[in-house]
Order: structure tokens, then sequence, then C-alpha cells
């Protein structure tokens, strides 16, 4: 693109930016490890409902090492609401791995971030973008569609050449700034209503589904500490994805584990039967 385009949308935006700016607890940080925390909240989850969370999550766990030292019953009673219980699993994983291998620092190397539990592609440029203001580009839903749309992109762009058309469009020096501008253009202006640009996943309906009733029995372990896999399977005899693939998922990954004779049901980490 020549420089004329490229400055014009780059004015639009920060015009833009200037006068309906958002104001997110996360955007007041520079903080490494809050900046991860906030990033890792946003996937999936309505930066309305983050904003409301991120300051309880760091009265909780000011630091990468208090959220590593805790158990994953802590964990989840904190993330619960929001979510995904995984994420909140991968992030206190990340946390540990942080304090093992990067001596409790949260590293500002996207090669590095990529490697911690729960942190992908994006996530591992956004997170220096907005703590370091790196000048990388990152890419997500919003800013997709703002560049397809505003720069007459096809749909069918690959990921990999929408970063560079994201990379070649950046301003350098300001990459915090442009990426929240860039957000809120998406998110308030040119939503996907609007432009109906589709995005490249879509959430599936929640209630019912296989996350919902692994929500209800992660819920319901927080609160009663224990129960046997023949009264979970009675509770959730309704459920049409069979509550015991369920429950087999959910020890896999180590968010909860049976044991005794009884096979009883707790969350993973547990040091005695209930409480």
């Amino acid at each position: 693109m020549n420089t004329a385009r490229v400055e014009a949308f780059q004015s639009k935006i920060f015009d833009f930016y200037e006068k309906n700016r958002r104001s997110f607890p996360w955007r007041e940080t520079t903080v490494r490890y809050a900046v991860m925390v906030s990033e890792i909240m946003l996937q999936q989850t309505q930066a309305d409902r983050v904003a409301r969370r991120f300051s309880l999550w760091l009265e909780r766990f000011p630091d990468v090492q208090s959220l590593a030292s805790a158990s994953l019953r802590e964990v989840l009673e904190a993330w619960s609401g929001l979510g995904y219980n995984s994420r909140g699993q991968r992030l206190h994983r990340a946390a540990v791995m942080i304090v093992e291998q990067f001596d409790g620092r949260v590293p500002a190397d996207p090669s590095q971030l990529i490697r911690l539990p729960g942190i992908g592609a994006y996530t591992s440029r956004s997170i220096p973008v907005f703590a370091d203001n790196l000048d990388i580009a990152a890419v997500d839903t919003n800013i997709r569609r703002v560049l397809i749309h505003e720069l007459n992109l096809p749909e069918s762009i690959t990921p990999k050449a929408l970063l560079d058309v994201a990379d070649e469009v950046l301003p350098k020096g300001l990459s915090r700034d442009w990426h929240n501008a860039l957000m809120d253009y998406g998110a308030m202006e040119l939503t996907g209503r609007r432009t109906g640009i589709a995005p490249l996943t879509r959430q599936s309906a929640f209630k019912g589904s296989r996350r919902w009733y692994r929500g209800a029995l992660l819920r319901e372990l927080l609160a009663v500490g224990e129960l046997s896999r023949e009264s979970v399977e009675e509770r959730y005899a309704d459920c049409p994805h069979g509550i015991g693939t369920i429950v087999d998922s959910l020890v896999m990954e180590s968010m909860i584990e049976e044991y005794g004779e009884r096979r009883m049901l707790r969350i993973a980490g547990e040091s005695g039967a209930g409480r």
C-alpha cells in the first residue's frame, strides 16, 4: 500500500479513538503480569464482564508468585463467572512455569510467551504490545474485521497475509494506542453486524452444551467439596452428552481427580476428602 493510503487509514482510526476511547482498568497498567491476566480473561469473554473481575483478581493474586502458589480450587473460585474454566487453569499453570523457568518475570518475547499454557499466536503478541508498546502487530477478531473492511481485503485472506498487512500499517512507536484504537473502532463503530464480516470461529450455544455441564459440575464440586461418580451420574442423568465422558475429560485435564473405592470426585490437588 502507498504511504498516503496508510496515513489516511491511521488518521481515521486515531481520530475516532481520540473522541470515543473506552476506559478499562487494564489500560491503566503496563505491568506485564497484569496485562497477561487481562488478555487471557478477554479471550472469548466480553470486556464489560472482565472489567468487573480484573481488579478483584489482582487483589487476590497481585503477582505471578501469589498465583503460582495458589491451589487450583482458589484459582477456579476466583475465576468463577468468567466462563471457560480451563482458561483459569491454564493461567495458573503459566504462572507456575514463569516462576520455574523465568524467575517469576513474565517474558516479553513472543517466542517465549507462546510456549506458556493458554497463550496462542495473538496473545503472545498482544502482551508485549500493551505492556511494552512493542512495535509488532496483533490481530484479534475486531482488528481483523477493521483491516478487511477499511483496506478492502478479501475475507478469505490468510491469517499470515493479514498479519503482514497489519505490520505494514502499524504506526511505529504507537503500538499500544494503535491496537486499543483498532479494537475500539471495531467494537463500537465497525461491528460485525454492520459489516457482515463473519469471525473465523463462532461460539456455540452455551446452555445445555458440554461446556455448560462442565461448568455446573465444577461449581458443585467447589461448593460441596466432593461427590461420588455415582451421585454425579444420577444428578446429571439428563445430560445429552454423557456425563461420564465429561467427568473423564475433566480428570484427564487434571481439573478434577477421582479417588477411593467409592470413586469420589474432587477438585484436582485437594489434600483430603471434602474441603
